[in-house]
């Protein structure tokens, strides 16, 4: 077809007649979602998924932070002394490099992994925050022997040791989605009290769907507004159902203020929210901050990496990376 001199190209004419019905004046606000690549420790643990060497781990830091994402688990310092090394190894590089991305790392609600995280602190310079995690569920309970007044002692000391420290800390139940809510408002008082400031809800066996995300998550933000403390509230999802994409995007229309993923999905069973599909989602909805132009590198890079192919029939791997504003340019994608 002939374009006339002046006149919009065929593609301009289209995407402004184009109607998007996900963009109405009923759709949620999503401006302020934040993300939280879980690659580094929540990925690498399923059994099929290899733990990559120092120098990938490195690579791949680097090449997330540039994505606009704001925070990244380096690892469960406590595991060992590789796992301490590597997380202290990768904390310096973010530190010598100034990289633009705040450094968390798990740590059961132990005192042996606090340390770990307080040493991996005091050799970085850097405000290390912790993510101290206990099961809640009944199943949980019972398998594990665990009563409520155990779990809250655990968690009470973990808190309290990483706030003397002056570390940040996130109080992360897991299980979430299976515990029942008097225990949930109990431990989550206890924490915010203890001077937590970020509680991570989990789907952990990838039990929710997306309404009960909401719900769950519409509950919580009741109860840690009614502390009067500003705590934000963390969604950490599993794919077991195939619901995880749609349970992480309604925890945020419903009050979640970080989403957590991994880089492909990447995890134990089937695996965590693909993170990269989040950040496509949410750069098309109009979330600022990010730049999604090395986004096929780092999910190829992951690839490698950890031995884990990206399957033919993955949402992203024949399509053009999304550029600002939202549109697609280009000819390769993840």
């Amino acid at each position: 077809m002939t374009q006339r001199r002046g006149e919009p190209a065929p593609r301009a004419r289209w995407r402004a007649g184009d109607h998007d019905w996900s963009r109405t004046a009923a759709a949620p606000s999503t401006t302020r979602v934040q993300f939280h690549d879980e690659t580094l420790r929540d990925g690498i643990q399923g059994p099929s998924i290899t733990d990559p060497p120092l120098g990938a781990k490195i690579e791949m830091l680097e090449r997330v932070a540039a994505l606009g994402v704001h925070s990244i688990d380096l690892g469960l310092p406590g595991a060992g002394p590789r796992a301490l090394a590597d997380a202290t190894a990768l904390a310096r590089h973010m530190a010598r490099h100034r990289l633009p991305i705040q450094p968390q790392c798990a740590a059961r609600t132990h005192p042996a992994d606090i340390r770990a995280i307080v040493e991996v602190s005091q050799r970085t310079g850097l405000a290390v925050e912790v993510a101290t995690f206990v099961g809640t569920s009944p199943i949980r309970q019972l398998v594990e022997d665990w009563d409520i007044d155990q779990i809250r002692r655990w968690a009470a000391g973990a808190i309290e040791l990483a706030v003397a420290e002056g570390l940040p800390v996130s109080f992360v139940t897991e299980d979430t989605t299976r515990s029942r809510p008097e225990v949930l408002e109990v431990l989550y008082r206890d924490a915010i009290e203890g001077g937590a400031r970020r509680i991570a809800l989990c789907d952990t066996v990838g039990a929710a769907t997306p309404h009960g995300a909401r719900a769950l998550v519409e509950w919580i933000r009741g109860v840690v507004d009614g502390t009067g403390e500003a705590v934000a509230i963390d969604w950490h999802g599993h794919n077991d159902r195939g619901l995880a994409l749609a349970n992480s995007i309604s925890a945020a229309a419903a009050g979640a203020d970080r989403l957590h993923g991994t880089a492909l999905g990447i995890g134990e069973r089937v695996g965590n929210t693909a993170l990269d599909q989040l950040l496509v989602h949410y750069q098309l909805a109009g979330v600022d901050g990010l730049d999604l132009s090395g986004l096929s590198g780092w999910c190829r890079l992951v690839s490698r990496a950890c031995d884990w192919p990206i399957a033919a029939g993955y949402p992203l791997r024949d399509a053009p990376p999304v550029r600002a504003g939202g549109d697609r340019e280009g000819s390769t994608g993840c």
